[in-house]
């Protein structure tokens, strides 16, 4: 401790949070990928068990369909940073049509991971079974118990990788995908050679009302009526019947709160990057595969599309097995993987409706050593492995009841952004095709594609009885769940608005080690969250490689107190969570993390240069003080760095005004920045002096000022001290030309 730090209490506070973890957009697109991409794996079988042979169109119709639900998150994003289907239509339509879309959402992610994941089981299963009729062997995997197995398995791997952490698990979905794209690189060169040499130029019939071919389950509560036989009706459901495809828009909103600087630039390449891999990897490989596998066969590949493609590729038979291992192998990996995306997912929604005061604090209480919201983790994996011990494995069971939450939360967060379009005016993004007319602007390509979605999901709710009965069911417990939670956490809560969980760490002193902050990093000095400009500047143009970001708050106590131990809630009150909460949005908002401290001080301003001094920073920065005129602030925090210890750490002051230049004070010994003016008498003094032929070339500009600094040294220890006083105080008066004193410049020392 510094000798005039007595009065700073020996104890300090290091905050952490779930929110400030940032991910780059590749890793971002490779969650939502996990979950849209992992659906050629089932989506093309299922959508022509249901609908008939010309099913791959229109699934490649949902994949290009998906690029208006990307414009569709995309303004939502821009408008809510912790965004999705809750807050957009909280906002735009209220709270009890919020907690009902939210509710089917979260249906949808439950079946997102156990659908996934006993797809890749079957994909597993099925091989293994064909290598053993191969190898002439009588042993038979059972299909369904062996996926249901596996995906129990894989989805307790998952969860611990969530518990651990976003970055943790997006960095091996990340890798799932680079390894998924060489094997979608070798379909896209295979495929077409197939074709050619085998003249499989035939293509699925065409997606007209008269090519339908309806299965039993798949008319639902349409069957024997006169509905289905209506074009435009028919055209719906079938369309509807191949959404399922298109799952995991809603992961994107989640992940946007994850998604590193800067923020809406890369959600759009986030966004268009998983539309065109969804429309290549998904729709094109579909219809390919329509294509190449034989009418007569394909059928026994509904549950495993592209493993009967693999199979009837042109080529050796042992070159197709080895490839269908390959599929097998990266089926499996992205499958999974979408098990990692749903928890992604859901995890992201519930903290939503948890922020809004929804559920109670106990489900946002940070993991002790992680920092993530365990609990509801947890429960999210509970649900899931529920699904897979009671679906048995089952296939139909499941891809009957998963697009239930999709086709809902889709619809609910387009018209929510619709209305959102008529009531707010700050959308950094709009989706495209708007109409203006009289002053007026009409979102017609928003309109059209809350229409399509509307029809499709009440053509839905008819025609998939399985996913209508268990999708309401799930729904309205879930409501109730909310409500009955809501009601209770009412009575606790003190505002509209729920705080941030943190766990808090205390330590004897500050130090970079538990900061993770690098020498060199810029602190931010933050009181009033109604104040925040000169963190948002910091925020905006400071680049993250080469400098850390720590935002300290000064606890302030009374003379004494360091002499006792400080409580939890002395050290880390209400008003430090609610300052610390808006740290953490405004972070968010700009995808940069920080660090977070709380130092209890009598005096903030040695709190301030103590922090920076120990965390050896180039920068401190503050804003504008209501109680004092920056030259203040700066002369206090000076004298604050100038009473510290030996070694002193000599950093940058910054005092940062929203109406005004950037004040730059530097402490501690610098070169100073001499006026023009200064420099023209210092060369022309050095030139009268190079006439002397004793000093000739060995005079320098700087023995000059050592010369000058010395003498006025030894005047002000004499009987001249007060001629250099009078002369340096004349020297800060205005200047004749009309400009202001020296040290209003935007840089002084």
């Amino acid at each position: 401790m510094p000798q005039a730090s007595s009065a700073l209490t020996p104890k300090v506070v290091v905050a952490t949070t779930v929110a400030l973890s940032f991910i780059s957009f590749w890793r971002g697109a490779s969650i939502v990928l996990a979950d849209l991409a992992s659906s050629a794996w089932y989506a093309g079988g299922a959508a022509e068990q249901a609908v008939g042979p010309s099913a791959p169109w229109f699934v490649l119709g949902v994949m290009l369909f998906s690029f208006a639900v990307r414009s569709v998150y995309m303004e939502s994003c821009g408008m809510f940073v912790r965004g999705g289907v809750y807050v957009v239509v909280r906002d735009s339509m209220g709270p009890v049509l919020a907690k009902a879309s939210v509710s089917s959402l979260v249906f949808d992610y439950i079946l997102t991971g156990p659908i996934s994941v006993v797809s890749a089981g079957i994909y597993i299963a099925a091989l293994i079974n064909e290598v053993m009729e191969l190898l002439h062997q009588s042993y038979r995997t059972p299909v369904n118990t062996f996926a249901a197995g596996f995906a129990v398995l894989v989805t307790i791997y998952f969860w611990w990788q969530n518990i651990k952490g976003v970055h943790e698990s997006s960095g091996k979905t990340l890798r799932i995908m680079q390894i998924t794209t060489v094997m979608v690189v070798i379909l896209l060169i295979w495929c077409p050679l197939t074709i050619i040499l085998n003249h499989r130029w035939t293509l699925p019939p065409a997606p007209l009302p008269k090519n339908l071919n309806f299965a039993p389950e798949a008319q639902g509560w349409f069957r024997g009526t006169f509905w289905l036989q209506i074009p435009m009706i028919a055209m719906v459901v079938a369309f509807g019947h191949s959404l399922l495809s298109m799952s995991g828009f809603e992961t994107l909103a989640q992940v946007y709160r994850e998604i590193a600087y800067p923020k809406l630039k890369n959600l759009r390449i986030t966004a268009n990057l998983v539309c065109w891999y969804a429309v290549i990897c998904t729709g094109v490989v579909t219809v390919f595969a329509a294509m190449i596998i034989p009418d007569d066969v394909r059928s026994k590949y509904f549950d495993n599309l592209i493993g009967g493609l693999a199979m009837n590729l042109s080529g050796p038979y042992l070159l197709r097995l080895s490839f269908h291992f390959f599929v097998v192998i990266v089926g499996g990996l992205i499958l999974a993987g979408a098990v990692n995306t749903s928890m992604v997912g859901a995890n992201g929604v519930l903290n939503r409706v948890a922020e809004d005061g929804i559920l109670v604090p106990w489900f946002r209480k940070p993991h002790r050593r992680y920092g993530t919201t365990f609990r509801i983790i947890n429960i999210i994996a509970i649900l899931q492995i529920a699904t897979i011990i009671g679906s048995r494995g089952d296939m139909t069971i499941l891809a009957e009841a998963y697009a239930f939450g999709v086709v809902w939360s889709f619809f609910f967060k387009s018209l929510g952004v619709m209305v959102l379009r008529f009531q707010r005016h700050d959308q950094e993004y709009k989706f495209p095709f708007n109409l203006h007319v009289a002053g007026h602007e009409w979102p017609i390509g928003l309109l059209l594609t809350t229409l399509v979605l509307g029809m499709v999901a009440i053509a839905n709710l008819f025609s998939k009885q399985i996913a209508t009965k268990y999708g309401v069911a799930f729904t309205i417990v879930f409501f109730v769940i909310f409500e009955i939670s809501e009601h209770i956490n009412t009575r606790h809560r003190t505002s509209q608005k729920e705080l941030e969980q943190f766990n808090l760490d205390h330590q004897t002193d500050v130090s970079g080690t538990t900061l993770h902050a690098r020498p060199g990093c810029v602190v931010v000095a933050v009181r009033d969250f109604r104040r925040m400009e000169h963190l948002k500047r910091v925020l905006e143009k400071t680049n993250l490689r080469k400098h850390d970001i720590v935002v300290m708050t000064v606890r302030a106590i009374s003379t004494g107190a360091a002499e006792y131990d400080l409580s939890q809630e002395q050290l880390f009150s209400d008003y430090e969570r609610e300052l610390f909460s808006h740290v953490v949005e405004v972070a968010e908002k700009e995808g940069k993390p920080v660090e977070l401290l709380v130092v209890p001080a009598v005096n903030p301003f040695d709190a301030m240069v103590h922090a920076a001094n120990n965390l050896q920073a180039s920068r401190l920065v503050t804003g504008v003080s209501a109680r004092m005129e920056s030259d203040e602030l700066a002369r206090r925090i000076g004298l604050a760095w100038q009473n510290l210890a030996e070694p002193r750490h000599a950093f940058s002051l910054e005092i940062i005004s929203p109406d005004r230049p950037s004040v730059f004070v530097n402490l501690g010994p610098h070169p100073p920045r001499l006026w023009p003016e200064d420099v023209d008498l210092l060369h022309k003094i050095w030139l009268e002096l190079c006439d002397c032929t004793e000093l000739g070339s060995r005079l320098h500009h700087r023995d000059v000022v050592g010369v000058a600094l010395r003498r006025l040294e030894r005047d002000l220890g004499c009987e001249r001290r007060a001629h250099v006083v009078r002369d340096v105080e004349t020297d800060l008066r205005p200047h004749p030309n009309g400009g202001a004193a020296r040290a209003s410049s935007e840089e002084t020392d």
